[in-house]
């Protein structure tokens, strides 16, 4: 399944700064949508508790931006409060609309109940006219149990 967003977007403030307003910068696109966790949860500053994939294994969200943006950080914020498993994710980024993609970061890190339930990335980055940026998720390296998430995503 893939989505777009149509709707407007509001502004978020951080403790380090502002984060682009998104309103009528991009579309969204995304693999899978469980309709109680979607997208706009993810990308809107009173958006709940986040997006959640509707089935298991591996899932992507695609930001398309209707004009090229110049980006200086991508903040990524994933939680998992019940469920122990190792996921992978990585962040790509075009500059083309699609034709050719630049691979910005590919990380794994493990939840666990008992301790680590949540994983926040910050990239620092200078990305000239950046005209897609994509987030895949691999939630459960090799098991296909686990539902992609994803808490909140900020870019500024």
């Amino acid at each position: 399944m893939q989505k777009r967003l149509v709707r407007a977007l509001s502004t978020t403030q951080a403790a380090q700064g502002t984060w682009l307003d998104l309103e009528d910068l991009i579309e969204v696109e995304v693999t899978s949508e469980d309709p109680a966790h979607p997208i706009e949860a993810a990308l809107l500053s009173s958006g709940g508790d986040g997006w959640r994939a509707a089935e298991p294994g591996a899932q992507g969200i695609r930001l398309l931006f209707h004009k090229p943006q110049r980006l200086r950080r991508i903040w990524l914020r994933f939680a998992e409060p019940a469920l122990e498993r190792t996921q992978e994710f990585v962040v790509s980024w075009s500059p083309d609309a699609g034709e050719t993609w630049r691979e910005l970061v590919r990380q794994q890190y493990s939840f666990s109940p008992q301790g680590a339930t949540s994983e926040i990335e910050e990239l620092r980055v200078d990305l000239p006219g950046v005209t897609m940026l994509e987030l895949g998720i691999i939630p459960d390296q090799g098991k296909g149990i686990a539902h992609a998430s994803l808490a909140e995503w900020r870019l500024a």
